[in-house]
């Protein structure tokens, strides 16, 4: 977002915006003072503010990783990292947007790498610049423990390194704090890569519809789908669908399963 925020009116919010449900505080975005309401993630502030946001906004949901965001509150001297659909603004908070933060990625042929201990520290042997100080664990906004999987890429443990990252969304705010300059989201995706081409059973069901597919078990049904028009989609979607319920058995399948 920063460089790619659109300023659409820079006055203090106003009441045609829509009542605050909570009292206005100000807020610092990249350097000048905005008035907005105390209950908002730093997004929804930024809109309130009068920014449109063009890039850096992805899912909004804490998904993507698009929207780092860096900032300061006058009660500390830290340099605070957080997603700004997630965090809360502050009085007088201080901020700034990281929509991509640079990082050197190694280039490489997933097949054809083999996983074996050597492979991480062979495409990325600055993981050995760590220092063990804990810098990316405290900035993860996924409370991921960065330290502990990128001590497991030193090792070599590349299942190790996949199960403890996986809640990764690659917004980069670990490397914008690591002191030794790491790239710990791109060695955590690699070792994630390695892990389901590689190391992690094959699932034979899935075999198994692939092909179903390629034998053509579905042609018929996607050829319905594809002709129909939009009232029959809508139709099939709302009114025959059966919905999944939220908790279902492990063993659950709906009453017409003819199309499984």
């Amino acid at each position: 977002m920063a460089g790619q925020t659109v300023p659409v009116d820079v006055t203090p919010a106003k009441k045609s915006r829509g009542e605050p449900t909570e009292k206005l505080i100000p807020i610092h975005v990249m350097g000048r003072r905005y008035m907005v309401p105390g209950d908002l993630t730093i997004m929804k502030a930024l809109e309130y503010a009068g920014y449109q946001l063009t890039r850096g906004c992805g899912c909004r949901g804490g998904i993507c990783g698009a929207c780092g965001t860096v900032y300061r509150t006058p009660e500390s001297h830290r340099v605070e990292v957080g997603l700004a659909c997630q965090t809360i603004v502050k009085p007088d908070m201080f901020l700034a947007q990281l929509p991509f933060f640079p990082q050197n990625k190694a280039v490489y042929v997933l097949e054809e790498l083999v996983p074996e201990q050597g492979t991480i520290a062979g495409l990325y042997p600055a993981i050995f610049k760590c220092i063990g100080c804990g810098t990316c664990t405290r900035s993860c906004p996924q409370d991921i423990e960065v330290m502990d999987y990128m001590a497991a890429a030193i090792r070599g443990d590349i299942s190790r390194v996949a199960e403890l990252s996986f809640d990764c969304v690659m917004c980069g705010l670990c490397s914008a704090r690591c002191p030794a300059e790491e790239t710990q989201s791109l060695i955590a995706i690699l070792a994630r890569r390695l892990y389901g081409r590689h190391i992690a059973p094959q699932a034979e069901h899935l075999k198994e519809r692939v092909r179903q597919i390629e034998k053509g078990r579905y042609d018929e049904d996607m050829k319905t789908l594809t002709g129909a028009d939009r009232e029959t989609l809508v139709d099939l979607y709302y009114k025959k669908r059966e919905e999944e319920p939220d908790l279902p058995d492990p063993d659950w399948l709906p009453s017409d399963n003819s199309h499984i």
